[in-house]
């Protein structure tokens, strides 16, 4: 949720409770609906200490895998610059092939999945240029010590960045379930009905408002916290971007030219395969 969504559902939420709050007041008796007010506080306690409890709970478990995502997707971007080193020591016939095809499976990570994962998908299919790096790979007769070696790290590297795009992507579709969200909803609900019966008519409609909209506050930003941090790649504060990759792209073009690699690229700049 962008930073002015969240300033638009915040004072909604304000004025609605605020609103109710002060209507209830016009009949509410003075001292509130409660004889015991310290009992109702302690109670009041109770439900406002187990939602807080329970938000923190799954604000680290969600963080956790939000920082498990990005982690991910800079660990990827790191391997494909290895890839692209290793590559070099093949056969001269596939350098320049492979290479190339890890330079596109970085751009379809920036431009064709990144899109997809902000909408909350791109959990479901394989990179394509994975399966012609794949291809490429089983045309490979290492000879040499050399390319026998960069052929064994090649595998370790592909299982390394395979890995690494599981954990990018574990957070596309959403890391918080809906039955976690129902909960929520259901005690953030409680607490507000609870709070309505401490509507006193002896009170002034500022100090009511305040206890009314300072509730609301720390719940709405806790709310939306947790669904910042459960959506690590949906638009607006927080959003986990193709950064670490775009910096690997960048620096495979400066690579390409220091190694002579001049032949065009089987991509676009988005990662589009090209016809030859």
């Amino acid at each position: 949720m962008s930073l002015f969504w969240t300033f638009v559902v915040l004072i909604a939420a304000n004025v609605v409770s605020i609103s109710a709050i002060l209507l209830v007041r016009r009949r509410a008796p003075d001292g509130s609906y409660f004889k015991d007010g310290d009992r109702a506080s302690g109670v009041f306690g109770v439900l406002a200490g187990g939602f807080a409890i329970f938000a923190g709970f799954i604000i680290f478990l969600a963080f956790s895998t939000y920082d498990q995502s990005r982690s991910g997707g800079e660990a990827e971007a790191l391997t494909v610059i290895q890839q692209f080193e290793t590559a070099q020591f093949f056969p001269a016939a596939l350098q320049g092939r492979m290479a190339g095809e890890i330079v596109c499976y970085g751009r379809s990570v920036v431009h064709q999945e990144w899109p997809q994962m902000e909408d909350g998908n791109g959990g479901d299919a394989i990179n394509p240029w994975a399966i012609a790096l794949f291809r490429s790979l089983k045309l490979v007769d290492p000879k040499s010590a050399s390319e026998q070696a960069a052929y064994g790290k090649w595998l370790d590297e592909t299982s390394d960045r395979e890995e690494a795009r599981r954990d990018r992507l574990h957070g596309a579709e959403g890391i918080v379930p809906a039955s976690i969200w129902l909960v929520l909803f259901l005690i953030a609900g409680v607490v507000f009905v609870f709070m309505l019966f401490f509507a006193d008519s002896g009170e002034p409609r500022r100090s009511q408002a305040m206890l009314m909209g300072s509730a609301t506050t720390v719940i709405v930003l806790t709310l939306t916290a947790i669904s910042a941090l459960g959506h690590p790649y949906r638009t607006g504060v927080g959003q986990i971007k193709p950064v670490a990759m775009e910096r690997s792209l960048r620096m495979l073009d400066s690579a390409r030219a220091v190694v002579t690699q001049a032949a065009p690229l089987p991509c676009d700049a988005r990662g589009v395969p090209v016809r030859s």
